[in-house]
């Protein structure tokens, strides 16, 4: 049975975790080996708290014993190099100034930047990425990795091991990057943090609609993220991204789990602070001069949703603005499937259709279950079943999701009917 103290101590962990993590990794220069040290002082707390009590600073406590453990363990380190030196090059006049404790005493205030930069680094794949920061930086076991992504999980395991290891073998420093390469590294952790919450908010496989602890994971690395990068418009364009579309979480499943579509949402359902902290962030993006990147001006459409009070308050020429603005940064099919919606919206089906015909033939979007889903949706408008319903019925054949699946047929079966 898991005692008051034990469920403290895990409880805790979860919380310091990163800290330790970031500053172990500081200490030692090996993101594995602080791992694997921040354990050890869980196990340490494990063995302890449950006799002497919770320390009124759990988290001090937590630290204190895993840089114990740190400075013994570079201590053996320095030990093991002066013995390979004596015997390489049988000389006892190495000079030895270097000191362990000294480590305590730098600080550690980019710690946690330093982590989110190396466990994002471009060196690691994507799928990695996103595992190993989920692992260091969001207190996830590999099991809750592993369920959140629908996949085995000795499968996560061997990423997230084989990514310690390139971080290792290709001797990635512990840093913030500078200059010219910090806008490139900060857009691959930035992109780490955006596929986490896409997967929560929507997605692409398995049987629900939505998967909110992915959603809540992303926004607590966003929030990080903006707190240890504040003067980076597009960290705040990120996160005004993820509390806008997040605010409408509990509007877009019904009770049953089966989605409601944005038009058809119970605005009185959004959450208000979130969505004020969306407005906020995204203010603040522009503010510093970043309101035309790639994350602000996508929260700049998700704004547009959260100011109207409903559906037909929304205003679809402002946000058809919006994403030709996307199109010009960054040129993407998918973005023109969505420009091509909110034409639709602004101008009539029969322009929104125009525009979507063009894109039939984009290889891109051959395999893209979204495309024949939109045609189909401007067919039925336009009183066009018998095509709208093949469309949908091709769409439920290409997602993986069975809550947008069973969504697509009973589309088709309504086309169908009509």
């Amino acid at each position: 049975m898991v005692s008051d103290a034990q469920r403290a101590v895990h409880a805790v962990f979860r919380i310091e975790q990163s800290r330790l993590i970031a500053g172990l990794t500081r200490m030692v220069r090996d993101v594995g080996l602080a791992e694997e040290l921040a354990q050890d002082a869980l196990v340490v707390a494990l063995e302890r708290w449950p006799e002497s009590g919770v320390p009124d600073n759990p988290g001090a406590w937590l630290m204190a014993t895993a840089k114990r453990r740190a400075i013994d363990e570079l201590r053996r380190r320095k030990l093991v190099e002066r013995k390979h030196e004596a015997i390489g090059y049988e000389t006892e006049t190495q000079s030895d100034d270097w000191q362990p404790e000294a480590e305590l005493d730098d600080p550690f205030d980019d710690d946690l930047l330093r982590l989110v930069f190396t466990a994002c680094h471009p060196v690691l794949a994507t799928e990695a990425r996103v595992a190993l920061t989920l692992r260091l930086l969001g207190g996830l076991t590999t099991d809750e990795i592993a369920r959140a992504f629908l996949m085995p999980e000795p499968t996560v395991a061997q990423r997230i091991v084989r990514a310690k290891r390139t971080l290792a073998e290709q001797k990635v420093p512990f840093e913030v990057p500078r200059g010219p390469e910090l806008s490139q590294r900060l857009a691959s952790v930035l992109e780490v943090v955006y596929l986490i919450f896409n997967e929560g908010y929507a997605a692409t496989s398995g049987g629900d609609w939505m998967r909110p602890a992915l959603c809540e994971d992303a926004l607590r690395l966003g929030r990080i993220l903006q707190g240890l990068a504040p003067e980076e418009p597009e960290v705040h364009g990120l996160l005004a991204l993820m509390e806008l579309q997040a605010s409408r979480a509990r509007a877009r499943t019904a009770r049953d789990g089966t989605p409601i579509l944005l038009l058809e949402q119970n605005r009185g359902r959004w959450d208000q602070v979130l969505i004020r902290r969306g407005l906020s962030a995204l203010a603040r993006a522009e503010e510093l001069g970043g309101a035309d990147g790639f994350y602000a001006l996508q929260a700049g459409l998700a704004a547009c949703h959260a100011r109207a009070r409903t559906a037909e308050d929304t205003d679809w020429r402002q946000i058809a603005a919006l994403y030709a603005r996307l199109l010009e940064l960054t040129p993407s099919p998918v973005i023109e499937l969505n420009r091509a919606v909110a034409v639709s919206m602004a101008e009539g089906p029969a322009a929104g259709l125009e525009l979507v015909e063009r894109l039939t033939k984009e290889p891109m979007l051959r395999g893209y279950h979204l495309l024949p889903s939109v045609r189909g949706d401007l067919l039925h408008k336009l009183g066009r079943f018998a095509e709208a319903k093949r469309d949908f019925e091709r769409a439920a054949s290409l997602t993986q999701n069975e809550r947008e699946r069973a969504l697509l047929l009973e589309r088709a079966r309504t086309a169908g009917a009509s």
